[in-house]
């Protein structure tokens, strides 16, 4: 599903970073970053370019092809890891900074995603996240259908335990990113220290 959406002409979601991602940029721990279901490369790029040391990691080798490709028109560098999340390993200790925009995987598999986060991140290191709730699904603007793939504030405190939280909010916001994130959108907002 993922290489077909992404060997669309374009960038299914733009090229432009997610803008919760944009305003937290100065909270961010400078240094290694992981960004999680990175896609096609805009938030990558977008912390490449701010000087961050950035892996990207996906399930489709055309959204990562598109990633190298976007890095180098932009003359920057972006490692790249095609891995499926449910069974990727996020080295203990080792990350400055993770960052997870629009993750959509069932909640069995997000929530070992959430502890491998935790033990993931180096002491003071960020987690930045942005997901749709369930109310998303009233909405229709972006997200796809699948109830089991979207997460709640409640949720996502129970997961992260061992992070403390500096942004935790569930709001209604208007997004534009490409031609499939497109209007009012529920979505759940975090970014924790450890």
């Amino acid at each position: 599903m993922w290489n077909e959406k992404f060997s669309e002409a374009g960038f299914a979601y733009g090229t432009e970073p997610n803008d919760f991602l944009v305003e937290n940029l100065s909270k961010l721990t400078v240094g290694k970053v992981l960004c999680l279901a990175e896609g096609e490369g805009r938030n990558a790029v977008f912390l490449a370019k701010k000087g961050f040391d950035v892996t990207a990691v996906d399930l489709s080798e055309v959204g990562l092809e598109k990633t190298l490709r976007l890095a180098e028109q932009n003359k920057v560098t972006v490692k790249t890891i095609c891995a499926d999340l449910s069974d990727f390993a996020i080295e203990e200790n080792h990350w400055d900074s993770i960052v997870s925009i629009w993750v959509a995987v069932p909640s069995v598999v997000r929530r070992g995603l959430h502890k491998k986060v935790v033990g993931g991140l180096r002491t003071r290191g960020t987690f930045l996240l942005e997901a749709y709730t369930p109310r998303q699904l009233d909405f229709g603007t972006g997200g796809g259908s699948q109830i089991d793939e979207m997460v709640s504030l409640d949720s996502l405190q129970e997961e992260l335990k061992g992070l403390h939280f500096d942004i935790a909010r569930e709001t209604i916001r208007e997004i534009h990113e490409g031609k499939y994130h497109n209007g009012q959108s529920a979505v759940v907002q975090v970014l924790a220290y450890k």
